[in-house]
């Protein structure tokens, strides 16, 4: 298919949005979900609301180390007239059900052990003559100085959460204190939005494995990883990665094998003007479903959105840069939806520390890094190949195709990477 004007970046997003809107929906809707483990929940998002099966605290339980007691047999206590008790019995955080306790009497208690029925309160050490467990041995009788009320320092059952509560609502990215909140209702798995299934399709005959030992004309491949780890990070789940040469056979059979084992196909290389570009020749025919164009902008102009065997597919170019600025810029923020992630607005503005010089009418996504200061310095060179510069960039300057020249101090807008 012969490439067509040049669309603008916005254009483009649309039509990507609206080609993965599908999945964005699903995710929405809740249609594919996992249980999984609470090991393997971290960064997942939660399926529906989470609700607790059983109440925090699951028993009456003691917040203190000390004594649980009656407070009426407290109420008087001062340290000039301590509250003398016989301590009757000593219960450790353990299994069990300790023994009621009798009016006049205390048990020594360890924080987080069940409170005995008969007391009511529970007397911190450091409020005893003793002062301390560590320092003075098990006594038969203990000296209260201060007086307690009824509940104090006494966790009554439920009163964290009760079993019914909503412990955690739909949508609830999950983080440890998710995870330990779950665990602590004895909640071993969690339903969460299943990952879109991504495959990675890396081409060109000159490409070798990082790794590998390249020959003549042969060179590394940044692709395969890179764009395989910027899936996972927006909540992808990489499941085929391929290293594809220039014959077209070969790759129409690894493309229909990731077709069917994907709900999106990304493509990197074969999608420029040049006589071995295996991506258009495959895919570039009349009725195959994919359009190629050229995005006004650089680094990143040559794209290509459709589906093949029914699977949405992206193509972007091979240069490195320009492979990882179509990500963030196409498909990172519509991966996340799809994954059911919050949206997140990585554009802000800063402060220009170099002057910056654009061609007209090409939007240009610059590689910048922030400084302490807050400003932006660009680094490395408009170049797709610099791809040692990306690794020293956090962000992108985002010039207007209608920008020529940009002073030292002109506020403009980034995005994060």
């Amino acid at each position: 298919m012969a490439a067509r004007a040049r669309v603008s970046v916005d254009e483009h997003r649309a039509d990507v949005a609206a080609l993965l809107a599908p999945l964005v929906e699903a995710a929405r809707r809740r249609e594919r979900t996992d249980v999984v483990v609470l090991a393997e929940a971290l960064g997942r998002v939660l399926a529906g609301d989470l609700v607790a099966p059983v109440p925090v605290p699951l028993f009456r339980n003691s917040q203190m180390d000390g004594y649980a007691v009656r407070a009426a047999d407290v109420a008087g206590a001062s340290p000039e007239a301590p509250a003398r008790l016989a301590v009757a019995a000593e219960i450790p955080a353990a299994p069990g059900v300790p023994p009621r306790l009798a009016p006049g009497t205390a048990a020594r208690i360890m924080t987080g052990a069940p409170v005995p029925e008969g007391a009511d309160a529970v007397v911190p050490v450091e409020d005893t003559a003793a002062g301390s467990f560590a320092a003075t041995p098990a006594a038969d009788e203990v000296a209260v100085h201060v007086p307690r009320a009824p509940g104090d320092f006494v966790r009554d059952a439920g009163s964290d959460v009760r079993a019914g509560d909503v412990l955690l609502p739909d949508g609830t990215v999950l983080a440890p204190h998710h995870l330990a909140a779950a665990a602590a209702c004895g909640v071993g798995g969690v339903p969460v939005v299943a990952r879109p299934r991504v495959a990675v399709l890396s081409t060109g005959s000159e490409l070798v494995g990082p790794g590998d030992v390249p020959g003549p004309g042969q060179v590394f491949d940044a692709n395969a990883d890179a764009l395989g780890t910027a899936v996972r990070r927006a909540g992808g789940d990489v499941v085929l990665t391929a290293r594809c040469g220039d014959d077209p056979a070969r790759f129409a059979a690894v493309l229909a094998e990731a077709a069917g084992a994907a709900d999106l196909v990304l493509t990197s290389g074969g999608v420029s003007q040049g006589a071995y570009e295996v991506v258009k020749d495959v895919l570039g025919g009349a009725g195959a479903g994919v359009k190629f164009r050229s995005v006004a902008m650089q680094p990143g102009g040559p794209q290509g959105f459709g589906t093949v065997h029914g699977t949405p597919v992206l193509t972007f170019p091979g240069n490195p840069v320009s492979a990882q600025v179509s990500f963030a810029m196409f498909l990172r923020e519509p991966l996340e939806r799809a994954a059911g992630l919050p949206a997140v607005d990585r554009v802000r503005t800063a402060v220009l520390a170099d002057a910056v010089v654009s061609p007209a009418g090409r939007r240009q996504l610059l590689r910048g890094a922030s400084r302490p200061d807050g400003t932006v310095r660009v680094v490395g060179g408009a170049g797709s190949h610099l791809v040692a510069s990306m690794a020293r960039a956090d962000v992108l300057v985002d010039v207007p195709a209608d920008v020529t020249e940009w002073a030292v101090g002109t506020e403009v807008e980034v995005r994060e990477l």
